[in-house]
């Protein structure tokens, strides 16, 4: 099978627990552009986390943001964005104000959470480098539904961390009955993200899919979360982290090392290491060659992968 595609969570996944890319993780990825592959981030995070993530491994594709309300390669010139309503954010958020919960309104260029149990009370700027300097600002308030009277926004989505699972529950259900305009997802036991209804990793895949002409049976997808379940499910080939929870592990069709054990590197090593770029074939197809002249190519083929 030749994959032209690779989709990778980037938390549990890329990451190590630390937070960092292990060396062997950059290395391939870089074998895995070589050979001509489109790298696709796929993540709950925020545009500008998720691209400073895609420079630092020198990807220049798509990235499916916000759990994939949000696709592009430069976030002034998104191909896609969905975001939850105003009025509907709005009342999502004074709902949610009633438990004990962390509550973030994430947009490309800014985020709004609340104070409970927050290590500090001040507005956080975290700055990345890029050609036009940008920063991403995080604002935390006592109460968001009162900042929203005075300021209004409309979110790519919310990340909501519980600490009790059955109030997560609860919520959820709640949510579900009461809007049709937004989906909550369950990320981790105790952390949803609730999206525009329609929106997901997986949809923003097909997307994405559908702009490169590549097939869900040239798609390799990678991950460690419960949100990454559909995905995996629908990809040519499902490979589960191996800190992924079982859930995942049972619907891959493949499962590899931790990310702490650098199950990426693991996998490319597995599946890449003896496909040919995407063109090679297909140039062998277009030449008339004669079964002398294709041992050729091989054997050049192979002496280039020796090297």
């Amino acid at each position: 099978m030749t994959y032209k595609m690779l989709v990778s969570n980037i938390d549990g996944t890329l990451l190590q627990d630390n937070g960092r890319i292990h060396k062997q993780t950059r290395e391939a990825i870089e074998f895995a552009l070589q050979k001509g592959i489109h790298i696709i981030l796929a993540t709950t995070r925020n545009f500008p986390a998720a691209k400073r993530t895609a420079k630092s491994l020198k990807l220049k594709d798509y990235i499916i943001a916000h759990h994939g309300a949000f696709i592009a390669k430069d976030i002034n010139k998104p191909i896609y964005v969905h975001k939850v309503h105003e009025q509907v954010a709005s009342e999502i958020t004074a709902f949610l104000e009633s438990f004990p919960c962390k509550i973030r309104l994430v947009n490309e260029k800014f985020l709004i959470g609340n104070k409970t149990k927050l290590p500090t009370n001040m507005m956080a700027r975290v700055v990345f480098q890029s050609a036009n300097r940008f920063v991403y600002q995080e604002r935390y308030v006592d109460s968001i539904s009162e900042k929203l009277l005075d300021q209004p926004i409309s979110p790519s989505n919310f990340e909501v961390e519980f600490f009790d699972e059955k109030e997560m529950a609860d919520a959820m259900m709640a949510i579900k009955e009461m809007y049709n305009e937004a989906v909550c997802i369950p990320i981790e036991p105790l952390k949803m993200a609730i999206v525009p209804a329609g929106v997901s990793k997986l949809d923003g895949v097909k997307f994405v899919c559908s702009q490169y002409g590549i097939k869900k049976h040239e798609v390799v997808s990678i991950g460690s979360g419960l949100d990454d379940l559909p995905l995996l499910q629908w990809s040519g080939l499902g490979v589960a982290m191996g800190n992924a929870p079982k859930e995942v592990h049972d619907a891959a069709d493949w499962i590899t090392r931790t990310n702490n054990d650098n199950g990426v590197a693991y996998m490319v090593k597995e599946h890449f290491r003896k496909q040919y770029r995407p063109g090679f074939l297909n140039n062998l197809k277009r030449e008339d060659l004669t079964g002398e002249g294709l041992n050729k190519h091989f054997l050049i083929a192979e002496k280039n992968k020796s090297e």
